[in-house]
């Protein structure tokens, strides 16, 4: 697939994390008080090696619609819109080897299986840890809370299972022990 307009970029095979993408959430402000309207959103982990041209292309779009917004002029922006992963090194997934990129709309995402059929959330496929295709959109954010490059999330797709992300489920032997009994009192300590 070719994609003609510069702000749209398609990432393929990327890690989906922290998703918000069949319920809206609401940010909060700096104090931690809830701000601003809710949003669907997801955070995409791309390999550097294996996922290189979906970052060249993403450098390049953001690079173009930073000279589009504000005509070439030296500008100060806010936050990077292509994060590293080493910042945030203590979270499942990220590290030095990967980058990544945050994205959000206040309208529901379109989120699609394989076959293109349409995904809810009751049907447990799409989750954090899973490979997804992403379409974003690029834009140049410039209002009070500052200037910067922003993702807007557009489409998501299915692609393959992963390992979740999140608390680590113990195996029901390290938690239980096997009863002998059919009963057991309610005295009695297992």
């Amino acid at each position: 697939m070719i994609q003609t307009d510069p702000h749209v970029v398609l990432i393929q095979n990327a890690r989906l994390s922290f998703p918000n993408i069949f319920k809206p959430k609401q940010g909060t402000d700096s104090s931690g008080q809830p701000s601003g309207e809710p949003k669907y959103s997801a955070v995409f982990l791309l390999d550097k090696v294996t996922n290189k041209d979906d970052i060249a292309r993403l450098t390049t779009s953001a690079v173009f619609t930073k000279q589009e917004k504000w005509q070439g002029k030296a500008v100060n922006l806010t936050g990077k819109s292509i994060r590293d992963g080493s910042e945030k090194e203590a979270t499942d997934g990220y590290g030095s080897k990967v980058v990544f990129v945050s994205a959000a709309n206040t309208k529901r995402v379109t989120v699609v299986g394989r076959k293109l059929e349409p995904l809810v959330e009751s049907d447990g496929k799409v989750y954090a840890g899973c490979y997804v295709n992403a379409e974003l959109r690029c834009w140049a954010q410039d209002n009070g809370f500052g200037k910067r490059i922003n993702w807007s999330l557009q489409k998501i797709q299915f692609v393959r299972d992963g390992e979740p992300f999140g608390e680590k489920q113990t195996p029901v032997d390290q938690a239980f022990k096997s009863l002998d009994d059919d009963t057991v009192d309610a005295n009695e300590s297992i």
